[in-house]
């Protein structure tokens, strides 16, 4: 992995943020745009110069307008179970975390032979920080800087396959639910999904990206008419919004039934279901009550509900679930019917949740935290 500092040019424009179509205005022959992609996408080259097959006077061109290196890595950590997470830093020197989690191991057969191949899960930012402001959430102790433009979130998955040496072809699936509320950076969320997806670039199939939103019920609707055939997860946490307004303050504009009138309206492939997240605290929201309000809110949605452990970090208040009582949980949502897993922890030996990462470095750095602002 080349882990050079990258010079970052503020005053050039990210290339990143060109769909093929923007591409080829660029260009004098359209031809050049699937060049370009090939470059970028496939051989992983950021540098305009060794793109040998374009003429020399384009090359320079590019290299004078454009920049193919915005993201610098700072630093990474790597867990034991082969979890990597990323701290990569902006041209107007922000950072954000990414992380690499590693799904499934290789299998061979008796004959070496490759039975099933490794399988990854991307786990994206889309903003530099967060304007929700969830009580369990690392990400919020920053503050909200800015969100990631288009060209931002599409070269942090760029990176994560070059950085781990996987095959242009290698299929990924990507989860926005690392820094920041997708939704409230809609516009660049929706134009890099539409860059990723192409199948002369890295070709992810919006099936295999998620998009994981607190509850911003008007942008489900939005995203709703987009029809990109992208997955919906939802973070839900609580089963009665008195306490959901306590975890996520964000609840008291968008409620409950808001969400989940939401999430019935919204075009969900026949072989796919939504995707429920519900944080197991200890103490908080662990209880069978709370599965059967939670069975109850469900009831006639294709549902999947997803149950995640609570990982603590340096100043909350909340504890991890004991996890003989979060399979009680599960197993009661199971036996009547609604498809219940527990996700299994990775990544708990390093700084596994959203924000760890980036605040343990400005922490060491003397940095503070980042004063909030909008753009």
């Amino acid at each position: 992995m080349d882990s050079s500092v990258l010079k970052l040019d503020t005053s050039k424009q990210n290339i990143y943020s060109l769909s093929l179509t923007e591409l080829q205005e660029v260009c004098k022959k359209p031809y050049q745009a699937k060049q370009i992609y090939h470059w970028l996408y496939v051989r992983y080259e950021k540098d305009f110069a060794k793109m040998s097959n374009l003429p020399k006077d384009f090359r320079e061109r590019l290299q004078l307008e454009y920049s193919a290196q915005n993201l610098e890595l700072l630093t990474q950590e790597v867990s034991q179970d082969g979890t990597r997470k990323y701290l990569f830093q902006t041209r107007d020197n922000h950072t954000f975390e990414s992380v690499c989690i590693k799904m499934r191991d290789k299998k061979l057969d008796e004959n070496s032979k490759i039975i099933e191949g490794e399988k990854y899960t991307f786990c994206i930012s889309s903003q530099i920080g967060c304007k929700v402001g969830c009580a369990f959430c690392s990400t919020a102790k920053g503050g909200f800087v800015r969100d990631l433009t288009s060209g931002e979130i599409v070269e942090q998955v760029l990176n994560l396959k070059k950085y781990n040496n996987l095959a242009p072809e290698k299929r990924v699936n990507i989860v926005y639910m690392g820094m920041g509320e997708p939704l409230n950076n809609f516009d660049n969320l929706i134009h890099a999904i539409k860059i990723l997806s192409t199948l002369d670039g890295l070709s992810i199939s919006p099936k295999r990206q998620t998009i994981s939103t607190s509850g911003i019920s008007p942008r489900i609707h939005d995203l709703g008419k987009q029809n990109l055939g992208v997955q919906l997860a939802i973070s839900l946490h609580a089963v009665d919004d008195t306490l959901r307004s306590k975890l996520i303050p964000m609840n008291k504009t968008y409620n409950i039934q808001s969400v989940i009138d939401a999430v019935r309206a919204f075009p969900i492939d026949t072989r796919k279901r939504v995707m429920f997240e519900y944080l197991v605290i200890k103490d908080v929201n662990d209880d069978i009550a709370s599965a059967k309000k939670l069975l109850k809110l469900l009831n006639g949605i294709k549902a999947k509900v997803n149950l995640i452990l609570f990982n603590p970090h340096s100043g909350t208040k909340f504890q991890r679930p004991e996890e003989s009582k979060v399979r009680v949980f599960a197993d009661f949502l199971t036996n009547k019917g609604l498809l219940t897993t527990i996700r299994e922890s990775k990544g708990i030996d390093i700084s596994a949740a959203c924000g760890q990462l980036r605040e343990k470095t400005r922490s060491r750095q003397g940095q503070g935290q980042n004063v909030s602002y909008e753009t």
